[in-house]
């Protein structure tokens, strides 16, 4: 197979993120999040940052049809996305586009809000915690989750460094920018400065799985921001990112294809 070839991946970049890194890296993590706060039938429950919706789907599941769930995002795209798949059992699901620090709800319409590896984008992430705290009602429960720093996720690690060796730097600073807020004091605090209580985080372990290093590289590429600086690499740069991922995974790699650990702080605090 040609270089280019390798690379071709039909949809766009949503379709891509929902149909290979969902399952590949995200889906595990929404049965855990929503074990943090156990949604409870009838309840109303806010996704924030919902992308194509795998968290929003397991709450509409939870809280039965006499709940109510709505996922909001900031990228069209991927809410198109979310309503394109079929709806799930339960609650029905109201996609919604908006910014978490000017969450377009009045105050106190939810039970629970969940927000899954959307807060460490968050331009001003004191503002977006002080919103899912207004839309709260009295007692009502937060459900967040993000990636511990990128050396707890070493496929992750290792394609940052790839990148900077055969991409860019700016490609290998995009790879790491999902870890940004990896220090479990940062969140609890910022919980805390939000006026949260009884705040809890802790480290938690899944497995992303991928058919190949390859599959891993072009499909994390495909469907995220890396999409631009790889694109505009050479063939000889991509040629050489796929062999020197196939290299360096190979201890990783085995009969049921790619598999390595990535960790992440999930945290639960009440209003």
């Amino acid at each position: 197979m040609r270089s280019q070839e390798q690379w071709q991946l039909a949809g766009t970049a949503p379709e891509v993120y929902a149909r290979y890194l969902v399952p590949a890296i995200f889906g595990p993590w929404a049965p855990v999040l929503n074990d943090l706060v156990a949604p409870q039938p009838g309840e109303r429950v806010l996704d924030v940052a919902c992308g194509p919706g795998v968290v929003a789907r397991v709450a509409a599941e939870r809280v039965g049809a006499t709940g109510q769930v709505i996922g909001l995002d900031l990228n069209p795209g991927m809410l198109a996305v979310a309503r394109a798949l079929p709806p799930p059992v339960g609650a029905p699901v109201m996609w919604q586009e908006g910014r978490a620090d000017a969450l377009p709800f009045p105050e106190a319409s939810f039970d629970l809000v969940f927000c899954q590896l959307g807060l460490q984008y968050f331009p001003d992430r004191p503002a977006a915690l002080q919103e899912m705290s207004r839309v709260l009602r009295l007692d009502g429960r937060i459900a967040l989750m993000v990636w511990r720093p990128i050396e707890y996720s070493p496929g992750f690690a290792l394609l940052a460094e790839a990148l900077a060796q055969h991409v860019s730097a700016e490609a290998a600073t995009m790879m790491r920018a999902p870890f940004a807020l990896g220090e479990a004091e940062a969140l609890r605090s910022l919980l805390m400065e939000a006026a949260f209580r009884d705040v809890e985080v802790r480290p938690a372990t899944e497995m992303v799985r991928f058919p190949s290093p390859a599959d891993f590289v072009r499909w994390q590429v495909a469907g995220s921001p890396l999409a631009g600086p790889v694109a505009h690499a050479s063939e000889h740069a991509r040629e050489a990112l796929l062999d020197h991922m196939s290299a360096v995974l190979q201890s990783y790699t085995g009969a049921e294809g790619l598999v390595f650990p990535i960790e992440a702080h999930v945290a639960r605090a009440r209003k």
